[in-house]
């Protein structure tokens, strides 16, 4: 029987990182995400791993397009600025068709900002923050469980497509400590023949993004939106709370769903059907499952620490079939129940 062991979120997500197989690890210390490396310093001299502090977050991410070719399980983790500078990597790895594992620990921005938690890194997720017609998949966990969880997975669907993909986590997650369950895995050889090994006989692999040809890039793009549209078909998740009786909907994903699921049983409380959509896949977004639901409901409200990113997305589900409002904080603030609860019974008085 497994038990429960005590642990920050980013010690969570570097232990489900190692027991789901990866052997190489590249970062550069920025708050809040800095026991990241700190835990996979020591832990992967365990596994017979590799750890390297690289020079600058610009190495790092080549360097797990490096050890991606060579078919190794690589990872590197950072905040805001750290992933600013990693986009051209990250976008050469798509293009390449390299899968990895990329963890944004968010904090305040623009800028150098601050190490408050935020979710402003929506967009440069989402939307591909690199150069080129490309997509990540993104995950969003919302507990220490599922950053342990959730990495695991990210692995496998980057194997799976040949493709990154994106932990969006934030400071508050990395930061809080929950008890965590770790199951035990039976990692098996993976078959991965396009790996660069040597030719041993065969014709030799080849790994780029550079296509000088005319048409040929073209044609590259062409198949890898086939694969995009595949990951929106088969790869997007997310959670339903409450959501049977519902007159109002809330949709909140990462540490904003734990304050959704606190305001939507206070509403229930004072008798208002309040449910909530929890986003697990930002990319592919859950489209589908909002707009179903947003036939049943008098508004949708969006509870974000950004601007209003994800917001977007939720009115491009919705269509205008009913309101959809927000309330957000930025720069590090951090929404309260009860700021959420007032505006929430604000907009449903409104709109009897």
């Amino acid at each position: 029987m497994n038990k429960k062991i005590l642990m920050s979120g980013n010690e969570a997500l570097a232990e489900g990182a190692i027991r789901a197989g990866c052997r190489c690890y590249f970062g550069y210390p920025i708050t809040p995400q800095s026991e990241i490396p700190a835990y996979m310093s020591k832990r992967m001299r365990d596994v017979k791993g590799v750890f390297l502090q690289a020079e600058s977050e610009l190495a790092a991410i080549n360097m797990v397009y490096g050890a991606a070719s060579a078919g190794a399980r690589a990872m590197t983790s950072s905040s805001g600025p750290g992933i600013s500078l990693k986009q051209e990597g990250i976008s050469y790895l798509a293009g390449a068709e390299l899968p990895g594992v990329i963890v944004n620990v968010m904090r305040g921005g623009p800028g150098l900002g601050n190490i408050a938690p935020s979710q402003s890194d929506y967009f440069q997720a989402t939307r591909g923050g690199g150069h080129g017609d490309y997509h990540l998949i993104v995950l969003a966990p919302n507990s220490v469980q599922e950053m342990a969880d959730l990495v695991e997975l990210a692995f496998e669907l980057a194997d799976k497509y040949r493709n990154p993909v994106m932990i969006l986590s934030d400071a508050i997650l990395g930061q809080m400590m929950e008890g965590v369950e770790f199951k035990e895995k039976n990692l098996k050889p993976e078959n991965k023949s396009w790996i660069v090994d040597g030719a041993k006989g065969r014709e030799p692999n080849i790994i780029r993004s550079l296509y000088l040809q005319e048409g040929v890039l073209e044609n590259h793009n062409s198949d890898l939106q086939q694969k995009y549209a595949k990951m929106r078909k088969e790869e997007v998740r997310y959670e339903f709370i409450e959501t049977l009786d519902i007159e109002l909907l809330i949709v909140a994903y990462g540490s904003m769903a734990r304050l959704g699921r606190e305001v939507i049983a206070r509403l229930r409380e004072e008798g208002i059907r309040a449910g909530l959509l929890r986003p697990i896949s930002l990319w592919p977004f859950p489209y589908l499952a909002i707009k179903k639901l947003a036939k049943t409901v008098k508004f949708v409200f969006v509870v974000e620490m950004s601007e209003g990113q994800m917001l977007e997305d939720v009115k491009l589900a919705v269509s205008e079939r009913v309101p959809v409002y927000f309330y957000g904080r930025m720069g590090g603030g951090v929404p309260t129940p009860l700021e959420v609860m007032e505006k929430v019974k604000s907009y449903l008085v409104s709109s009897i």
